[in-house]
């Protein structure tokens, strides 16, 4: 079936879903503003990171409704409240809110425009709706470090990468200053999962 996109609910959807990304984008701004004011460097830079990418998400769903510049797209729609003075709470909540978008949300709008016909659309919430699980499942992991005292201890021994200099220590606790720059601890995420760094662990693996 092919709508009319001005009279579609794929527009709408889009429009919710430019709403949720640009708050979600919000939330994580203030979520880092938090991990810093708490001395925790490596979880600021993950919501940074992540708030980030909500951005660009959002600007792809609002790109989809060019044709309609200029006119007003009234919507409803819920939106979570993520609001505590507990870093690992907020975590939760934001990986709780990344898997319903990629649980259900993204998966009935992508459902619904290719109902309508609008096939691109369909295909921005589906590879969204991936992205988003990548997301739920970084604040998952690290709301488990915090959770179990392990954000800066490992197991076994490991790298930790100083997110300010790039000083790699190895060990089972990442030192409580950088060697080489003198920032805190707070500064330090394991090499593993270093912006980067995975990435070419990944690729030496493929």
């Amino acid at each position: 079936m092919s709508v009319d996109f001005k009279t579609s609910e794929t527009k709408d959807n889009l429009m919710r879903a430019f709403a949720g990304e640009s708050q979600a984008r919000n939330r994580y701004t203030f979520g880092a503003a938090q991990a810093k004011d708490q001395k925790l460097p490596v979880i600021e830079a993950i919501f940074t990171f992540t708030a980030n990418q909500e951005r660009e998400h959002a600007e792809i769903f609002y790109n989809h409704l060019k044709e309609l510049s200029g006119e007003t797209i009234h919507i409803d729609g819920g939106y979570p409240i993520d609001i505590s003075d507990d870093i690992g709470k907020l975590l939760r909540m934001a990986q709780h809110n990344e898997y319903e978008e990629h649980d259900d949300v993204y998966k009935n709008f992508a459902e619904k425009a290719h109902e309508e016909g609008f096939y691109q659309v369909e295909s921005s919430f589906r590879l969204i709706a991936e992205i988003e699980k990548v997301h739920g499942d970084r604040f998952g992991r690290f709301a488990d470090y915090l959770e179990k005292n392990k954000l800066f201890v490992s197991d076994v021994s490991t790298g930790w990468f100083c997110l300010n200099c790039g000083y790699i220590f190895e060990g089972e606790q990442a030192p409580k200053s950088c060697p080489a720059c003198h920032h805190d601890q707070g500064y330090f995420i394991r090499f593993e999962l270093s912006p980067y760094e995975s990435a070419a662990t990944y690729a030496k693996n493929l």
